[in-house]
């Protein structure tokens, strides 16, 4: 039965009987059976290769080798169910040296979005099980729009990286594709956090990636870095070195600086992520999360643990455990630079950047590596409005041929101008020793630090009291009789003139002198004061810090 339609319909009525007229047809019930086969058929189509984008096998091999799969890693590190996967079916577009029996669904990368602790992030992991992980076009695509998505959305963005590289077959569009992602990365910075958790090999180009993260996730055992392998290496140099020696995880996280937390499995890592999470803001424009519920009491212990005598060392991580909150402290690039420590805590419970010279490495003086390690640090909780507190004791840089010639000036700079640059609140406690250019980068108020407090006991000058006396009266010394006990006489001359902290006081180089066992309090209540504080800024595209 045929209906047509023959005039123009001017009353509702006509065109509801009409309509059920073709409703009612033969034509349209068989019209409607095959739609609804089809809609089945498309179903089943759906459901087949959402099941392929899971290979058993695959998983299998990726199993033996101590590893998780790519999607395995995605639930573990996700709240439950809340994973929503993006781009499943971009393949490659090459079919030449056999890629066309190799690509799959997804490009070896897995990537979208999910919550962890309910809160949002990106996330991106890439498949070694296809094709070794390699970065071609469409890989490249996927991992880039999940960076530039993370920005505008504004939450952080995890990159899960198990990769042999770049795709050779895929020629220069691969490099492109890592072109794609730096620009991003880039754009991202300071905007939103970014971490690179490595659980397999990142070779080549592919190590930028990390390197342009805010925080490196390394796994003993599993996790590489290099820019060229070490066959390429023995070529060129002649040199022999073996992948872990090259670039694991051991050499990056306290050698080369690469690598910021390292652990012994992938669970453990993935928790580590988690934690750090915690401390952080999900992006440039809001405060990092405060805990409601923290214990700490006034403690007694801080006299104990830092010796009267300046020459004699102690744990900086000790004192760290005692004033702020209490099991807060999560230390970043641990084994890296020892004689600096830094990390972030919590102090009534808000989150705070903590920088801290370690005494018990090389009496806590700054040199080329910690100054990196500081400056980073600085810059980034200055982008995540991440208030900092220096715990300073040092006798200041360390001086050297070999730190000269490998740039000790330009390195050390670097914190001078993290600090000068940072507009969140800063404060300064300087516990013992704070001498020449470290006291003017961890101290002084007229690098724009908003409080600078010490205990009774600290001590401020352009240098050691020895050093400053044989300088100072080197005539009188090389013309006295009793040159020991002038040399006595006049440290202990210059020590009350000079060094003493209520001599700074006077000069108001020092806001609060205070008792080591208020020290938490203190900090708490200046930490309030100046919780709100606004800097102008100046008008220019940006500074040239000293790289």
């Amino acid at each position: 039965m045929v209906v047509k339609i023959k005039f123009v319909i001017t009353k509702a009525k006509a065109v509801k009987f009409h309509l059920l007229l073709m409703v009612d047809t033969p034509a349209f019930a068989k019209a409607t059976a095959r739609h609804s086969m089809s809609f089945e058929k498309e179903i089943e189509k759906l459901n087949e290769k959402n099941a392929n984008l899971e290979n058993s096998e695959l998983a299998e091999k990726q199993h033996q080798k101590g590893k998780l799969t790519a999607r395995e890693r995605i639930d573990l590190l996700l709240d439950a169910e809340s994973f929503i996967e993006l781009g499943a079916f971009m393949e490659s577009r090459f079919n030449g040296f056999d890629l066309d029996k190799k690509k799959s669904a997804g490009d070896a990368v897995v990537a979208g979005f999910g919550k962890i602790a309910n809160r949002p992030v990106y996330i991106y992991s890439q498949d070694f099980s296809r094709m070794g992980g390699s970065l071609g076009e469409m890989h490249g695509q996927k991992i880039a729009e999940a960076i530039e998505l993370a920005r505008k959305n504004g939450c952080p963005v995890i990159g899960i990286i198990d990769s042999g590289g770049a795709r050779i077959q895929e020629g220069i569009a691969s490099l492109d594709g890592y072109a794609s992602i730096f620009k991003n990365m880039v754009k991202a910075s300071g905007v939103i956090p970014q971490i690179s958790i490595m659980v397999g090999p990142s070779a080549g180009g592919a190590s930028y990636a990390p390197g342009l993260s805010d925080f490196i996730f390394m796994v003993d055992g599993i996790s590489q870095m290099y820019i060229t392998g070490p066959e390429v290496i023995k070529k060129v140099t002649g040199e022999d070195v073996q992948f872990e020696e090259l670039g694991g995880a051991t050499i990056h996280c306290a050698k080369s600086g690469c690598g910021h937390f390292f652990f012994q499995n992938e669970k453990d890592c993935f928790s580590g992520v988690k934690k750090l999470l915690t401390y952080l803001p999900q992006n440039n424009l809001e405060e990092p999360d405060t805990q409601k519920n923290f214990e700490k009491d006034e403690r007694e212990k801080l006299l104990e643990i830092v010796p009267e005598e300046p020459e004699k060392s102690y744990d900086i991580k000790a004192v760290i455990g005692e004033i702020f909150d209490e099991n807060s402290f999560l230390e970043i690039q641990q084994n890296f630079a020892p004689n600096a420590v830094v990390g972030f805590a919590r102090l009534a419970g808000n989150t705070i950047g903590i920088v801290g010279n370690q005494t018990k490495s090389s009496a806590g003086v700054l040199d080329i590596d910690s100054s990196d390690k500081i400056a980073r640090f600085v810059r980034f909780c200055d982008a995540f409005n991440v208030p900092i507190i220096n715990l300073v004791d040092t006798p200041g840089y360390l001086p050297g041929v070999n730190q000269e010639h490998q740039g000790i000036i330009r390195h050390g700079a670097k914190i001078l101008y993290a600090y000068a640059e940072a507009s969140v609140p800063k404060i300064s406690l300087i516990l013992r020793k704070a001498f020449g250019g470290a006291y003017i980068a961890l101290a002084s108020k007229q690098l724009g630090y908003d409080k600078v407090i010490a205990w009774p006991c600290a001590q401020i000058s352009v240098m050691g009291p020895e050093q400053a006396v044989k300088i100072i009266f080197k005539k009188q010394l090389a013309e006295s009789a009793e040159p020991d006990k002038l040399e006595k006489e006049k440290i202990e001359e210059l020590t009350k003139t000079f060094l003493d902290p209520f001599e700074a006081a006077k000069m108001g180089q020092i806001d609060i002198i205070v008792q080591p066992q208020e020290t938490r309090k203190i900090l708490i209540k200046c930490l309030d004061s100046i919780s709100s504080k606004r800097e102008d800024k100046i008008m220019r595209k940006h500074g040239a810090m000293p790289l």
